[in-house]
């Protein structure tokens, strides 16, 4: 053993020694590995493919062998190698190739003890034959001498690992057996080598080196290059052969799996008879019979008995064998006799040399399927009834534009017969048949390509409108296009002819006046927005004109209305008879007319008003009366008297004011300084609108009192307003204009605020006088906001009273006292202010309560020239008494008025000469009497 350490020390080169040992070693794996895969090949069929991997093992093997032996030899240092003789080289080559695979042949196919033991002995023989016989192929300058005993050695330390390395090698179970066997047959090839190298002796001679020889850089070269090769390919073939093999088992075995674990459908075989040989759970599941009862059934027991009769499974299977496949649907018996809808297919086995042994069959439950069939059908039938039935013609084309199917109501509409469209068809042909009956001959075609560009166009817009299609006849169809999921799309042709005349007689009345057919409001605003536009472009001038009729509402108070509209009815076709071209006149509203004309020259303008003119002299007769009235003209010119319609709308309007205005002036153009008024309302408006905001409102309290006793009785709250630049206004300025412009509401509520906040903080109980407008009187939240004031100030109800006139009474006398009677229940006092000016009538006394009548002052302050004044005082300080109402007087500014006043009775008054609207008392010292001069027996 020491000399075999010794030789492997010093007789080798350790580098070639090593690489040497790498060479055995995975020569071994890939060799063993390759026989374990031909172990694995048991069953008959693999016979063949066992054999190609025994023997591609044995050449693995015995190449590796011969590499590591004459890698080895590359590395011995006797000190005098010169190379190798070809024959003998390649001869030994030979013998471990021949040895191993019939070694492992051997192995693969025999097994048992024994096999291995001669697989050993033989795999032992060749690795020995070829060291010796590569050492003869030894060409040196020396005389060999052989150990016997190391020779022996040799072959038997070759043989003792070998079986142990078989034996690990065909046992496939685990990779640690595997790289055990490797070991083994390495320890194989090296032990032999190394101890055959030991039992060597070189004597140097002088001797003839052949020229033919094998240099040992070469050797290495083609030794290195052609194992590492094999090596690879053997691993690459044995690795791709794995993955192969686990590949099929696996599918081998899901298949199995899949056909055996299938449970919704049934798989089964059936012999050339047509009985059954094997079944998988889906038969089971779906015919009801276990597999034990199957086997053996003839194919005709899962038929419904009127198949049977009529032989329907000879004819699958004479159609399977025939053919080569059978489809084939219907009812099949499960074992408790329930039907189910079957799709069946069969198809022939055949044996290796391709003659039939029997057939496959599988077998699905369509029942549902069957059903949806059945419904689909229904549907279809039921579509067919609804297609026919529908009041909208219809027409569903594919995505190449052909026709997939229309429906009886589109042939209707356009007059075809029931086979003139034929699915298929493409849409050019189909709108060119359906004008053929409406359009001329020599136009179809311009028609069609029409039709055809304008469906397209609308399918490419989701969201574009329907078409409308006008015909000669007045038809008009409504075509509308929807794109379906699958590229086509279907058109719906609705005839909406009655519709489309509705619409237009709505369109109509939407800009036509219904009494007398004149263009209304809003068509006149847009005639003259549509004739400014074209003014501007081409240069020319546009008069707009108001008229509004005088006397008419004498008309319609004497006669009734109807008449008045006989009246409109008879100047609404006068008018119409004078319009020409680029003319036009409207009725705007009651007795308002509109009328304007595009013209050049001023007399172009004079003209046309002229004709209009003519149209108001004449009186209209109604039932032999003569019925007069006259009309006033305002006119303003484009573009003098203003650049868009709102300015000559209102100017116009301006001017016909001015004409009413004056005595024998029928007709009044525009002039600039006539808005300046209006304007001037206009910014005080919008100055009233801030004047809360801005604080510019203030309260004068003037104070009531009792004639006789002289006692201070209340306040009447006045506002006034200090505007920024214009100073005082005064109320009977700015009210109206509040009025007018909606503010009176907003300063309403500010006043009575302020007011009852300010009586609030009286020592006394006396009242305080808020007045009313007539705009106020009519708003629903009248009470509740009254009623929110006096709780957020604290003021009770019956210190407050509201003045009103009779005048806001009567504009809407219903909810006025509606109203009114609200208040009344809140505890307010309720005050007719101004009675004896407006209309004074009993029947407004009778229709509510009221706590006070106040006299206008107009009648004091006329009572000291004026006996009807007096009179008129007299009687209504009697009215009051009879009704037992208090009265209070206004205006009392002369003790003359005063003296007046107490000799009729009155018992309340306010004026100047009690005393003026002041700041709040709040302020001040509150006066409790009057001043004693005007007490009344003082007066007496």
């Amino acid at each position: 053993m020491f000399n075999i350490y010794l030789c492997i020390r010093d007789g080798h080169d350790l580098k070639f020694v090593l690489l040497a040992a790498l060479i055995c070693l995975l020569s071994s794996l890939t060799a063993l590995a390759l026989l374990r895969q031909a172990a694995g090949c048991t069953a008959e069929q693999l016979l063949g493919m066992r054999r190609r991997w025994w023997a591609l093992a044995g050449v693995s093997a015995g190449f590796g062998i011969w590499a590591t032996h004459f890698v080895a030899m590359l590395g011995y240092a006797p000190g005098m190698v010169v190379g190798f003789e070809p024959g003998l080289t390649l001869a030994s080559l030979v013998i471990p190739v021949t040895a191993l695979a019939m070694a492992f042949g051997l192995a693969a196919e025999a097994r048992g003890r024994l096999a291995l033991v001669l697989a050993s002995a033989v795999a032992a023989a060749g690795i020995a034959a070829m060291h010796y016989t590569g050492m003869l192929a030894l060409e040196v300058p020396a005389t060999m001498r052989w150990q016997t005993g190391f020779i022996v050695a040799s072959v038997i330390l070759a043989f003792l690992p070998l079986y142990p390395a078989l034996s690990l090698a065909l046992d496939g179970r685990r990779l640690r057996g595997l790289l055990a066997a490797t070991g083994l047959l390495s320890l194989s090839v090296v032990s032999l080598h190394f101890t055959g190298m030991t039992g060597l002796t070189l004597i140097p001679t002088r001797m003839h080196v052949p020229e033919q020889l094998i240099s040992p850089r070469e050797m290495a070269a083609a030794v290195t290059a052609v194992t590492f090769l094999l090596v690879a390919v053997s691993a690459i073939s044995l690795a791709i052969s794995r993955r192969t093999a686990a590949v099929v088992a696996i599918s081998e075995r899901n298949f199995s799996f899949l056909v055996r674990g299938i449970s919704d459908c049934a798989i089964y075989m059936l012999d050339l008879d047509g009985r059954v040989m094997n079944w998988n759970a889906g038969a089971q599941r779906l015919k009801g019979y276990p597999e034990a009862e199957a086997l053996g059934l003839h194919v005709s027991s899962f038929y419904t008995p009127e198949d049977r009769e009529a032989a329907l499974d000879r004819v699958a299977l004479e159609a399977a064998a025939n053919h080569g496949r059978y489809y084939g649907e219907g009812w099949r018996v499960r074992r408790d006799g329930t039907r189910f809808w079957a799709h069946v297919t069969m198809e022939p086995m055949l044996d290796e040399q391709g003659q039939p042994i029997g057939f496959a069959k599988i077998t699905r439950d369509m029942s549902r399927f069957k059903e949806a069939q059945d419904r689909i059908a229904e549907a279809s039938r039921q579509r067919d009834a609804a297609l026919g039935h529908m009041h909208q013609g219809l027409c569903l084309f594919d995505a190449d534009e052909k026709l997939v199917l229309c429906n009886p109501r589109f042939l209707e509409m356009y007059g075809l017969a029931p086979d003139s469209l034929v699915p298929g068809m493409h849409l050019s042909e189909v709108i060119r048949r359906s004008s053929l009956g409406r359009f001329a001959p020599d136009v179809i075609a311009e028609r069609v390509l029409l039709s055809q560009r304008a469906i397209l166009d609308n399918l490419a817009g989701p969201s574009s409108p329907p078409i409308l299609a006008e015909y000669p006849d007045g038809t008009v169809v409504s075509i509308a296009s929807r794109r379906m999921p699958e590229g086509g799309w279907v058109s719906t042709f609705d005839d909406i002819t009655r519709q489309h005349e509705s619409e237009a007689q709505i369109a109509h009345m939407a800009m036509h006046d219904g009494l007398t057919g004149l263009p209304n409001r809003t068509r006149f605003n847009l005639w003259i927005d549509e004739r400014l536009e074209r003014a501007s472009r081409i240069g020319k001038r546009l008069g707009v004109t108001d008229i509004d009729l005088d006397r008419f509402k004498e008309i319609n108070d004497t006669y009734g209305h109807s008449w008045g509209d006989v009246v409109l009815a008879e100047l609404a076709q006068r008018l119409q008879s004078v319009i020409g071209e680029d003319e036009i006149a409207a009725r705007l509203g009651g007795d308002e007319f509109g009328i304007a004309k595009l013209f050049d020259t001023d007399e172009q303008l004079a003209e046309f008003l002229r004709r209009v003119e003519h149209c108001f002299n004449m009186p209209v007769e109604h039932e032999k009366q003569e019925l007069s009235f006259g009309a006033s003209l305002g006119v303003a010119a484009y573009p003098h008297d203003g650049a868009d319609r709102e300015a000559l709308l209102n100017n116009a309007d301006l001017a016909m004011y001015r004409a009413k205005a004056q005595i024998g002036e029928r007709i009044c153009y525009y002039e600039p300084g006539m808005d300046e008024t209006a304007r001037a309302r206009r910014q005080l408006a919008n100055d009233l609108r801030l004047a809360i905001e801005r604080e510019e409102l203030v309260l004068l309290y003037q104070p009531q009192c009792q004639l006789r006793s002289g006692e201070l009785s209340g306040y009447e709250a006045l506002v006034r307003w200090h505007h920024p630049q214009r100073g005082l206004v005064s109320p009977s300025e700015f009210i109206p204009i509040a009025e007018e412009s909606g503010a009176i509401l907003s300063i309403g509520e500010w006043v009575l605020t302020q007011a009852c906040r300010e009586a609030v903080s009286w020592h006394s109980e006396h009242r305080i006088a808020v007045n009313v407008s007539p705009i106020q009187l009519v708003q629903q939240d009248l009470a509740p906001m009254v009623a929110r004031i006096l709780i957020e100030t604290g003021l009770p109800a019956r210190r407050l009273e509201l003045e009103i006139t009779e005048s806001a009474i009567i504009t809407d006398k219903a909810r006025a006292l509606n109203n009114l009677r609200q208040l009344k229940e809140l505890g307010v006092a309720i005050a007719m202010d101004d009675f004896g000016t407006g209309y004074s009538s009993l029947d407004t006394l009778h229709s509510f309560p009221f706590d006070k009548i106040k006299i206008d002052k107009s009648f004091l302050l006329e009572s000291d020239e004026n006996e009807q004044a007096r009179a008129i005082i007299r009687a209504v300080l009697a009215l009051g008494q009879s009704l037992r109402i208090p009265v209070l007087a206004e205006g009392v500014e002369t003790a003359s008025q005063f003296e007046l006043l107490i000799r009729e009775g009155c018992e309340e008054a306010q004026g100047y000469f009690l005393g003026r609207p002041d700041r709040a008392p709040s302020l001040k010292p509150e006066p409790q009497r009057i001043p004693s001069a005007f007490l009344e027996d003082e007066v007496a």
